[in-house]
């Protein structure tokens, strides 16, 4: 088993000084931890891998493809790989748990 504490996953994310952290890594997917303060463009591009975004808090909207929903703590997003998505108009720090499958990279 592996066992993981959001508090201190985004204390190493903090630490290192970057927006996503991968904290999980196996055959068949990974796992990370993905931030965005609030009024923070969201840079990604479209990825090879299926995800799927778990927020855990903040709240923001967010595109995927040509739909728009608004997200908060608890909203769960699915994304085909390679569809163009992104996180937009963030009024509350956003944290995000996100899974690849495969793993991504």
């Amino acid at each position: 088993m592996k066992a993981f504490r959001l508090d201190e996953l985004e204390a190493e994310r903090a630490a290192n000084d970057g927006a996503y952290l991968q904290f999980l890594r196996e055959r068949n997917m990974s796992v990370g931890l993905y931030a965005l303060n609030a009024g923070q463009a969201d840079p990604q591009s479209p990825h090879g891998q299926d995800e799927v975004y778990v927020v855990m808090s903040g709240r923001a909207s967010v595109t995927v493809g040509m739909e728009t929903t608004q997200v908060g703590r608890g909203s769960v997003v699915y994304v085909p790989a390679g569809t163009a998505h992104k996180f937009h108009h963030i009024t509350e720090d956003l944290r995000v748990l996100v899974v690849f499958s495969p793993p991504e990279g």
